[in-house]
């Protein structure tokens, strides 16, 4: 939780300190922000390479790689004199980042007993967004205390706990003989339904999100100092969103994706219709941030159950596809602002996350493809060799733990 509560933090730490690097560095406020897409669109390049790359190392290695990396970068980030070396140590970072979305997920649920997998991907869900909620905001309160490379470095001290943690604790054993390395109930179909549907529910949302401060200030009326406030709001409400999903997911997974989704479309389409009133525009704000955290928590919890392979390659093809549309949502946004107006923003991220919800309820009326037999035939050939077949009914530790 602390990982990822770090590595979050620092992906969006650059939005609450874009004035400070700007005058610090001498370059202009777009350029800064360029540290933020381009390390999107690094994460969405790397993470399915990265993932088949390490695919046989085991698990608490490369987190402990990662974590230096992540540990290094910063340090880097926190000394740069230049913008071209910030640029190189963000890109470290998001390689890093990449990669440890894949691996984290099923090391950390595989320590569970499956019927609780889904609380657990929701405390790590709720790690990530406290990120945006206390990360980001504490992160800019200390750069304008001090400066800028203070927060930046504090990074580096988090992740080095991490680091030390992970690699004192967690067990060394091969991947694929990590108890939640393979689907719970593969299904080729289902990994590819959710797959699209997470990718255009992540262009839509981001089509409008990236432009909210316009919206709230020319459409709704806000101040500038109410727009800061709803800023918490939305963190808030996004924090609020994940931490109920997690309860849920367990019990309801399929139903807490498309719930997720749908919530985002009302939220997106209630502020194009209604958001120049500024009560509705704060309730259908509270509906969006509500449903962005969920959105991916979700996705990921499904990749963890329909993966038609191993885990962490279907978690690294899902965390590839959000950031694409993250990307391509970003740029889609700015073309509508460009033709029309920021309402028309709103308007398209919506319909796309309608688009995302048609694709869930297809995918429920389709019959799927289970993959269950050659699957589980295969992980207990690989395994005969290396461990008596009798001890896979034994209780794994955790389980007595609980």
């Amino acid at each position: 939780m602390l990982a990822a509560f770090t590595f979050n933090t620092a992906e969006n730490l650059p939005v609450g300190l874009l004035e400070l690097i700007s005058h610090s560095l001498r370059v202009s406020v777009s350029a800064v922000g360029l540290l933020v897409t381009g390390y999107g669109v690094m994460v969405a390049v790397a993470s399915l390479p990265l993932a088949h790359v390490t695919r046989a190392v085991p698990r608490r290695h490369v987190l402990t790689a990662l974590l230096a990396a992540l540990v290094v970068s910063s340090l880097v980030a926190a000394l740069a004199t230049s913008y071209g070396l910030l640029l190189v140590a963000r890109l470290l970072t998001a390689l890093a980042q990449a990669l440890f979305w894949a691996v984290m997920g099923p090391v950390a649920v595989g320590l569970f007993a499956p019927e609780v997998r889904g609380r657990v991907v929701g405390a790590l869900s709720v790690a990530g967004s406290l990120a945006l909620v206390l990360g980001v905001p504490a992160g800019a309160w200390l750069g304008q205390q001090s400066d800028w490379q203070v927060p930046v470095a504090v990074l580096a001290g988090l992740g080095l706990v991490s680091l030390v943690t992970i690699a004192v604790l967690l067990p060394t054993s091969r991947p694929e003989e990590e108890h939640a390395a393979y689907g719970t109930s593969p299904d080729a179909r289902r990994f590819g339904t959710v797959l699209a549907a997470g990718t255009l529910s992540a262009t839509g949302a981001f089509a409008g999100y990236t432009y909210i401060v316009t919206f709230l200030g020319d459409v709704s009326g806000f101040s500038p100092s109410t727009v800061s406030a709803l800023f918490v709001v939305f963190g808030v409400a996004c924090l609020a969103g994940v931490s109920v999903t997690g309860v849920l997911l367990d019990r309801v997974p399929h139903a807490a994706l498309t719930t997720a989704v749908a919530t985002q479309a009302v939220g997106m389409l209630g502020l194009y219709a209604a958001g120049a009133r500024p009560v509705a525009a704060v309730v259908f704000l509270v509906l969006m941030g509500g449903a962005l955290g969920p959105v991916f928590m979700t996705t990921q919890n499904e990749m963890l159950q329909c993966a038609p392979g191993r885990t962490d390659i279907a978690l690294a093809a899902n965390s590839g596809a959000y950031n694409a549309g993250i990307a391509a949502g970003a740029a889609l946004g700015g073309v509508v602002l460009q033709l029309a107006d920021v309402r028309g923003a709103f308007l398209v991220g919506g319909l796309l996350t309608v688009g995302a919800c048609a694709v869930l309820l297809g995918g429920r009326l389709l019959p799927g493809a289970p993959l269950h037999a050659p699957a589980a035939s295969s992980r207990l050939t690989a395994c005969a060799d290396e461990t008596d077949v009798t001890s896979l009914s034994q209780p794994h530790p955790s389980d007595l733990g609980r």
